[in-house]
């Protein structure tokens, strides 16, 4: 059996780093995706930006969408500083107009659609009409929207794969963000049924439910400030005793669209230092 020692905190013997100790963002895998066309829904910040410039750095053609253009100027940036331009669009992705309209430039602009993200989130998280519409229109129906829409050019692909961003709320009763948590479990679900009904097109569905991640002016890290006990309370839940990066999203998603999972589909990929496991 070989073994390996590492020759610095984080880095292996062949030089290649690895997740630091502590868990912070470290070199993305070496996984080369040149040649295929990565679109991501709801890709301006967060795990979303990570998963830009991660299958960017990996050699793809990549296309993000967001409401907000400010987010998308910041995250095109992010990736010419790498030497990896993406093209960004600005679009409701409550809006089935509007998905449309995205997938065709984006189409246009990369030469087709081998990978598509839905990574988009609408936070409904209050118990009332305006929580709900926010969560069922963004987090699922945008999904069912863009995989039903991008279907002409997945079909045409050699080698192609959508992904879904579930949560692990999905996964148990919770007090409060029902709406949050019923539109991801409905994702979930989906991404089953997705499976089963494009295995004959050979197109691989699967989906990552993150724990709590935290990132600059993200959910956690607003929450740090403003509920400090439920902050730490969710912490003192994580049996790797820190909050996820969204980095480390976005290795479990270069991996499950890579050949490497060539094999894999109807999965829900739980990426979330044991959380789950605390109840």
């Amino acid at each position: 059996m070989a073994t390996r020692s590492a020759t610095a905190e984080g880095q292996s013997s062949s030089g290649d780093l690895t997740a630091t100790r502590d868990g912070s963002p470290s070199r993305a895998p070496i996984l080369d995706f040149s040649g295929r066309c990565v679109l991501i829904a709801g890709g301006s910040k967060g795990i979303g930006r990570e998963m830009a410039l991660a299958f960017a750095g990996a050699g793809a053609q990549v296309s993000v969408c967001a409401r907000g253009q400010a987010g998308l100027d910041a995250v095109r940036a992010d990736a010419q500083a790498q030497g990896t331009p993406v093209h960004a669009f600005a679009a409701d992705l409550a809006d089935v107009v509007q998905i449309q309209a995205w997938l065709q430039a984006a189409a246009d602009a990369l030469g087709g659609i081998d990978v598509l993200v839905n990574n988009a989130t609408g936070y409904g998280m209050a118990d009332d009409e305006d929580g709900w519409a926010a969560s069922l229109q963004v987090d699922l129906m945008a999904a069912v929207r863009a995989s039903r829409l991008a279907l002409p050019w997945l079909r045409a692909s050699s080698d192609a794969c959508i992904l879904n961003l579930s949560s692990i709320a999905a996964q148990q009763p919770r007090p409060g963000g029902a709406p949050y948590a019923a539109a991801k479990a409905a994702l979930s679900h989906y991404t089953t049924s997705q499976a089963l009904a494009l295995a004959k097109d050979r197109i691989r569905v699967n989906a990552i439910a993150p724990g709590s991640i935290e990132f600059a002016d993200g959910l956690w890290d607003r929450r740090r400030s403003e509920d400090p006990a439920l902050y730490h309370g969710t912490l003192a839940k994580i049996p790797f005793g820190r909050f996820g990066h969204p980095r480390e999203i976005a290795d479990a998603a270069l991996f499950l669209c890579s050949p490497l999972a060539r094999w894999i589909t109807g999965s829900v990929l739980n990426v979330d230092g044991g959380q789950v496991l605390m109840g």
